[in-house]
């Protein structure tokens, strides 16, 4: 897998248009509702209970198309080539700001909620071939820096758009004019941009359309359903979604009664918050070393909770002052915590969602992502919509808005856990990724050679206890590994084998019931469709060098034939975690710390050619001389 960058992506004609088109996309829509919320609050001079009215019933009027269309929008996004979908969005969204424009200059309330609903439903088709179209048009290895991008030229553009319109629409008598300037400009453009994305053919060409939104949707639903991983990643992704409307919402009020700030400062609440979550998606790729790395899920929801928790101690009492400015709030005392907070909250957001969608676009076959997609907006709306009632809740039951941040954080770190018990593979890859990442700095080469679906048996040089976390940290599919007993119970080690389902194994003389219980379990692994690991030398090495291979491999060949996949790891030997140092005189000490090892994947073995020496032949030839 070559190094890259995932800004490079930017250049790229593959992918570069559909970013832009989607961003600006994104920022007219908020633009628009940043521009209607101050034309209704401010320029028509309405009672108050009008304007709150108003402002609670258009983020329902929005999300309403989310419940009713998104079935749909999942079916067309299959049967359809997608770019062509693309340019039909971008043109619809041309025809809703020119009415727009209308509903601006005349004033006309319901129609500026027509159009506020006009904007959900093009969010609503958009968004299965927003997020399906990205697997198409990239390689594996790209996938999570495009979707970092994806996210954060999402989260800025949602920013951005806000402030544009609302400033615009602020503008006095001209600022109808200026805002209507601005939103059907940014369609023109967008419509524009979407002519160079390259064309993305149908998933399902064949597909037989249902027009049924009710029976359509609970089709959809199994989908989603269907693979635990995949649901369980959805149901974190519209988590994100209830907890960012729950911050969100209560920003405004944050604001001014606990920072004493003015609408500038609300503004910079809203900025720091959207860049903390830019950072964190782009930060995935490095930290996921261009792969799929839902260990980083953890690590995300581990800092939403640490950082709004400590976002209520900083500031649990109503401010004295009012109507600070940008400036003012910064200089005040404890608002640099307050800052670093509302950032870090973003920014482990990002981390955590971002590993999300890559998951569920690597793991969903091609065919019924545009629909497992529009499952996933079913529920976010859904999740929405609950955030808004719990937030209106705890307001009723008299909770201040720096508790309502507390219960959000300490909700989160429950349902953290129960995702992470649900789907012992999220703790198991993140405590994998912080060892292995604390100790070492890995390179991979050919990961690509490990087939994305269906049965493999993987066989690795065995060099050290940590080879197992290795190969399940850097492998995008879960392994089962086959593992000596005895390592398979070490403490606490033993907690991470056991969640990733590793397969104990003894010799003949030792335990000759724990060997056919093992030959057993890894025969039903393949044939359930996964890969399982083994480390056909028998132990590990004492010498560096690669021992002879065991004719255990050929038994499960006999009776299930697989494909075969060598793996051969560089740099481990003298590693504390060898048996370089258990000889006489020596002593079992750290040389190195954050070393550089290799982790190198051949080409798969067809079953009938895959003896044991023709492997152990296979395997030294990708570890080379290097041990």
């Amino acid at each position: 897998m070559s190094e890259h960058s995932q800004f490079t992506l930017l250049g790229k004609r593959r992918f570069g248009p559909f970013f832009l088109a989607q961003a600006l996309g994104a920022f007219n829509d908020n633009a628009f509702r940043q521009g209607m919320i101050v034309l209704i609050g401010f320029h028509l001079g309405l009672a108050i209970d009008a304007v709150s009215f108003y402002a609670m019933i258009a983020p329902a009027v929005f999300i309403l198309p989310f419940f009713l269309f998104s079935a749909t929008a999942g079916q067309i996004a299959e049967k359809f080539e997608k770019t062509r979908l693309i340019r039909y969005v971008k043109l619809f969204e041309i025809a809703a700001m020119l009415v727009a424009v209308y509903a601006f200059h005349a004033a006309q309330i319901w129609l500026l909620f027509v159009v506020l609903f006009l904007m959900g439903l093009q969010s609503t088709v958009f968004g299965p071939i927003k997020y399906a179209i990205l697997p198409q048009a990239l390689r594996v290895d790209e996938l999570v820096g495009g979707n970092g991008l994806v996210e954060m030229g999402t989260s800025m553009a949602v920013l951005i758009g806000m402030m544009a319109g609302g400033t615009l629409m602020a503008m006095g008598e001209f600022g109808a004019t200026a805002a209507s300037i601005l939103v059907v400009g940014v369609a023109v453009v967008g419509y524009l941009v979407s002519r160079a994305i390259p064309p993305a053919p149908a998933t399902a060409p064949d597909l037989k359309f249902n027009w049924n939104p009710v029976t359509e949707t609970a089709r959809v639903m199994r989908y989603v359903t269907k693979d635990r991983t995949i649901f369980n990643s959805i149901l974190g992704i519209s988590w994100f979604w209830f907890f960012g409307t729950v911050f969100t919402a209560q920003l405004p009020g944050y604001t001014q009664t606990y920072l004493g700030g003015s609408e500038a400062v609300l503004n910079l609440t809203l900025a720091l918050f959207s860049v903390g979550v830019g950072i964190g998606s782009l930060l995935c790729e490095r930290l996921s070393g261009h792969k799929v790395e839902i260990g980083l899920v953890p690590f995300g929801s581990i800092g939403m909770t640490v950082f709004a928790v400590d976002l209520y101690f900083a500031r649990p009492l109503a401010a004295t002052a009012t109507g600070l400015g940008a400036m003012e709030f910064l200089s005040a005392d404890g608002s640099l915590r307050i800052v670093f907070d509302l950032i870090l909250i973003g920014l482990f957001a990002g981390l955590f969602i971002v590993p999300l969608f890559a998951l569920v676009q690597n793991r969903t076959d091609r065919s019924e992502l545009s629909r497992v997609i529009a499952g996933n907006n079913i529920l976010n709306a859904f999740f929405m919509v609950i955030s808004a009632g719990l937030g209106l809740g705890l307001t009723a039951l008299g909770l201040s808005i720096p508790q309502i941040f507390l219960c959000v954080a300490v909700l989160n770190a429950a349902v953290a856990i129960y995702i992470y018990t649900l789907v012992p593979e999220f703790l198991m890859r993140f405590l994998s990724w912080i060892l292995i990442n604390t100790l070492y700095r890995i390179r991979t080469e050919g990961l690509d050679q490990v087939p994305e679906h269906g049965p493999a048996l993987l066989v690795c040089n065995h060099v050290s206890y940590m080879d197992a976390l290795i190969v399940a940290g850097s492998v995008r599919r879960p392994a089962r590994f086959v593992m000596y007993y005895k390592i398979f119970n070490i403490p606490i080690m033993s907690f991470i084998f056991r969640t990733a389902k590793a397969i104990p194994i003894a010799s003949n003389r030792e335990d000759p019931a724990l060997l056919e219980k093992a030959f057993e379990e890894i025969d039903r692994a393949l044939a359930e469709g996964e890969i399982v690991c083994i480390f056909p030398e028998g132990g590990l090495t004492s010498d560096g060098e690669i021992a002879k291979f065991r004719p255990g491999v050929e038994r499960i060949l006999a009776k299930r034939p697989v494909p075969v996949v060598p793996l051969a790891i560089r740099g481990l030997w003298g590693s504390i975690f060898s048996r370089r140092d258990t000889g006489p005189g020596r002593m079992r000490l750290p040389r190195r710390f954050w070393s550089r090892i290799v982790l190198s994947v051949g080409a798969p073995v067809a079953p009938a050619e895959a003896s044991a020496a023709a492997l152990e032949q296979r395997v030294r030839e990708l570890r080379g001389s290097w041990a």
